[in-house]
């Protein structure tokens, strides 16, 4: 018996859907529909796709082209550039979620691994705008130099250590201005699951090991992380398969079933997912949810996840065969039903950009 509940106006602050120079791993369109079912009501796009998001034109090109494609509302970041790009962040910091700097090596080429150069970027991008970072182990303490230094919004996404955890929890209670983002892949997968796995479990940051997952778990049921969000990364199922896999896993689809079997399971409650993917994140980008804006969800919905019902290019999840409870029936936008019945109802350019001209 179909068990329905409303979560209003998901939004995940962290995914890569691809296109333009890699429009052969997905599209804007074929992303932004995964994320309509997977519940969402808007995503914010990284900037280190091909061509990187660090200059205004480059930025304008992805603006036009999100805006014709996208059937989910959205957001950019733009990139801290390792040649230094920071003449421009006044012009583009009005139109963007916010300022991404990789700190540890990644996917693309934005790595930035020298502390003087990282506090430049920090002392130039303007105060009140989010500066969503890449750091990974001692790199955390790094970065949470730059926080007491320059007082910037911090967002520390994809955090997957107990040791990551425990210096931001001294962060918070210093009383520095930073949130904490987790991904479901580090919740639910561990270092033990590569064997079978293979490059299917390849990400960056990698899987760790159970102590660390356990402290993830505990992080969200006190209240320490602030976010899940996906870190949605598709790439096509032959360059996975090939000699050399790229690392990311796709996740738009998968997130919000993974957090309401953790429900079922007694592990979350329904009231703290509701935070951690629609609640917080709007909270700390500043954002307001358009009226009538929501997924409508089945609790009692019980599957096994396969790829031939995903919407994501790629086709794939490392979460395949894995039974989970809850499903999205409905997502509507702006009082209008964009996803219903495993099909998107939104046509393309129906998503608008939340941050152009806007201030968060």
């Amino acid at each position: 018996m179909a068990r329905l509940v409303i979560i209003p106006a998901m939004l995940d602050p962290h995914t890569h859907l691809r296109d333009l120079d890699w429009s052969h791993k997905a599209t804007f369109a074929s992303e932004t529909a995964a994320a309509l079912a997977g519940g969402y009501w808007a995503v914010f796009d990284m900037p280190n796709t091909p061509p990187t998001t660090t200059d205004p034109v480059a930025l304008a090109r992805k603006q036009a082209a999100l805006r014709a494609a996208a059937v989910c509302d959205w957001g950019i970041y733009y990139g801290a550039a390792q040649s230094g790009n920071m003449e421009s962040y006044d012009d583009v910091a009005g139109q963007v979620c916010g300022l991404k700097i990789y700190n540890n090596a990644t996917t693309g080429n934005l790595l930035i691994a020298e502390q003087g150069q990282r506090a430049h970027h920090y002392a130039a991008w303007p105060t009140g705008r989010v500066i969503a970072v890449h750091a990974e182990d001692e790199t955390v303490l790094d970065i949470l130099q730059l926080v007491r230094q320059y007082r910037k919004r911090t967002h520390f996404v994809h955090i997957s250590t107990a040791a990551e955890l425990d210096y931001l929890r001294a962060a918070k209670e210093e009383g520095l201005p930073v949130t904490i983002g987790v991904c479901p892949h580090h919740l639910y997968l561990t270092e033990a699951d590569l064997p079978a796995l293979g490059s299917f479990g390849l990400m960056k940051p990698g899987l760790k090991a159970p102590a660390d997952r356990d402290a993830l778990w505990a992080g969200l049921q006190s209240g320490l992380v602030d976010v899940v969000e996906s870190d949605h990364a598709p790439h096509t199922l032959a360059e996975k398969q090939s000699s050399q896999p790229p690392y990311g896993v796709p996740g738009l689809e998968t997130t919000l079933p993974l957090l309401l079997t953790a429900v079922q399971a007694g592990r979350l409650t329904l009231e703290r997912v509701i935070e951690l993917v629609a609640l917080n994140p709007r909270r700390i980008w500043g954002i307001e949810a358009p009226p009538d804006t929501y997924a409508l969800v089945d609790l009692e919905a019980d599957y096994v996840l396969e790829r031939a019902r995903l919407h994501t290019a790629c086709g794939w999840t490392p979460f395949e065969g894995l039974r989970v409870r809850g499903r999205v029936r409905e997502t509507w936008i702006r009082g209008r039903r964009v996803f219903a019945d495993d099909q998107v109802l939104a046509l393309p350019g129906f998503g608008q950009d939340l941050f152009r001209d806007s201030v968060c």
